[in-house]
């Protein structure tokens, strides 16, 4: 990405028409310069139409990330979290796991407005739109060993859902162990990732993806389908109140993950589970395939699937959940 590319698109950012001109003056380089920055922006899903003579018009304003706005949201709700914004960035989890290595304070949260590298889980990219989604990831420190985290990401998804369902979001359904769906479409990810010893203490990455406008292009580049806030929303929702009420429901969450595990909650994600006594196929990283009938998660977030053989349970993190035609035996 052009070094340019988003102080330009900053300056442009309310919809309204823009001279080269003006923009090469405010940043104190040519027009041609500017040119050069605006040229490749729809890799990042925002169009810019050009206007011989006149200048440059995006076609849907940016509504950009504030931390400062965030901040103060977060204090009003009395929840002690740090937030930055970054502009552009690989990953917000791999920044973050660097910083908390490097001894970063519990509560700091990373949000980027372009990740060049996003990260879900098992490696795969994460995509995003600049404005039309929001990535964030939160440092949490917890006294537990890495084993007394099960569940950790069940609890978070079932977090973000309330924040959602909170500003008028409906019918979201999770997907164990790590994905928000809404009728069958991919809303958001979560990517937990963990550095520490067995026996504690550990440092505790979140990372959550979020998609709020999908332009087509990138939904065919996702591979799998999507959905968005904007189309199941009455309008966009403005980011910056979606990341403060993510993060204020977060925080009360984690706390209560750090003092009770994820047992309390395992009814509430039950009854939000998308493939509950639906027919699936869990897939092992080494390639053998389970199917079975999903019916429900056991009290450390683990799946449990009813099978031809009996009855068996999967952690988070070493298997994947497919829909399955029929039910059948492992194998």
């Amino acid at each position: 990405m052009n070094p340019l590319s988003l102080p330009v698109l900053r300056l442009i950012g309310d919809g309204r028409l823009h001279s080269g001109e003006t923009i090469a003056r405010q940043l104190g380089v040519s027009r041609g310069t500017v040119w050069n920055a605006l040229r490749d922006v729809n890799a990042l899903g925002v169009t810019v139409h050009r206007v011989p003579g006149r200048g440059y018009q995006l076609v849907e304003p940016i509504h950009w990330l504030d931390a400062r706005e965030v901040g103060q949201q977060l204090a009003r709700a009395g929840v002690p979290l740090e937030v930055q914004v970054l502009d552009c960035v690989a990953s917000t989890n791999t920044e973050l796991l660097a910083r908390a290595a490097q001894g970063a304070s519990h509560g700091l949260v990373l949000a980027a407005e372009v990740q060049t590298a996003g990260r879900g889980r098992a490696g795969r990219p994460w995509y995003a739109v600049l404005g039309g989604s929001l990535t964030f990831s939160l440092l949490w420190r917890f006294d537990h060993g890495v084993g007394a985290l099960g569940g950790l990401s069940l609890a978070v998804g079932l977090a973000t859902a309330r924040a959602l369902e909170a500003l008028g979001a409906r019918g979201i359904e999770l997907k164990w162990p790590n994905d928000l769906m809404h009728r069958g479409r991919k809303l958001a990810g979560i990517l937990v990732e963990v550095q520490g010893d067995a026996l504690g203490p550990t440092a505790t990455v979140i990372g959550i993806g979020l998609n709020i406008r999908v332009p087509t292009e990138l939904a065919v580049r996702a591979g799998q389908p999507v959905a968005d806030l904007a189309s199941i929303m009455d309008g966009r929702p403005d980011r910056n109140r979606l990341l403060a009420a993510i993060l204020i429901e977060l925080n009360s969450a984690l706390e209560r993950f750090a003092q009770e595990g994820f047992a309390p909650r395992r009814a509430e994600w039950d009854a939000m589970h998308a493939y509950r006594d639906r027919p699936v196929r869990v897939v092992l990283p080494d390639g053998r395939a389970w199917e079975g009938v999903a019916c429900g998660v056991g009290e450390n977030g683990e799946l449990i699937l009813d099978t031809v053989h009996g009855r068996y349970r999967f952690s988070a993190g070493e298997v994947s959940l497919r829909p399955a035609v029929e039910a059948g035996g492992g194998r």
